[in-house]
């Protein structure tokens, strides 16, 4: 059927078009396949790591249950070890690291290795997450500061965990660290600074014996 003139030449104007434009619309659509096939695989890999990382935290949070007071069997605590180690090595940047890098700073706590209690809270905090793609949970990474705060007073530094706590507003937690600052003030030798910290914990407190009795120790001794 004989084209009428104006048909003739739209029928050339999509043929320049496609001439001189398809090319480039054929690499962009190449482009966009490739990001998307790509971001699908990627997923995919996201989604076998966590899978992955799940499992061992999971072999480890089991072998980390203690009754009170107690501390995790000998025989168990290599290979707990091994799997902390394994997700920070091999896991690095999923969550699960983070906890595991918190039951490593445990296992060193519970065999007197403060150095390596403080290094694995560290890599804690200098692994934490913000911003658009997920950020930290605020709890665990005050939780970690106030544990640093804790390892670095008993290794007799004062002065280093002072400065780790120092500017945090932790309502959850308040209570916890004005009594971590009282410890670090009487080590400090400041009582005065202790005696207010003490106070001011036991008021966000809740029936903690231990805070009671260091707040009538000082107030009797001052």
């Amino acid at each position: 059927m004989a084209l009428s003139t104006e048909e003739e030449e739209s029928l050339e104007s999509i043929k320049r078009w496609w001439r001189d434009s398809g090319r480039s619309l054929a690499i962009g659509i190449a482009s966009v396949a490739l990001v998307y096939f790509g971001w699908q695989a990627w997923q995919a890999s996201q989604t076998q790591s966590a899978a992955e990382a799940s499992a061992v935290y999971d072999q480890l949070s089991q072998l980390m249950v203690t009754q009170p007071g107690e501390t995790v069997p000998e025989q168990d605590r290599a290979v707990a070890q091994a799997l902390v180690t394994s997700l920070k090595t091999d896991h690095a940047d999923s969550v699960y690291a983070l906890y595991g890098a918190l039951f490593g700073a445990r296992l060193a706590v519970e065999v007197d290795d403060l150095a390596t209690a403080e290094q694995e809270l560290q890599w804690l905090l200098d692994n934490t997450r913000s911003g658009l793609f997920g950020s930290t949970d605020e709890t665990l990474v005050m939780l970690t500061q106030l544990r640093l705060g804790r390892v670095l007073l008993a290794d007799g530094e004062p002065d280093r965990a002072l400065t780790v706590i120092s500017g945090i507003e932790a309502s959850a937690l308040s209570a916890e660290f004005d009594e971590l600052r009282g410890d670090i003030y009487m080590a400090q030798g400041q009582r005065d600074q202790a005696l207010a910290a003490y106070e001011s914990a036991m008021q966000a407190a809740t029936g903690n014996p231990i805070l009671q009795m260091k707040l009538t120790e000082l107030q009797g001794s001052l």
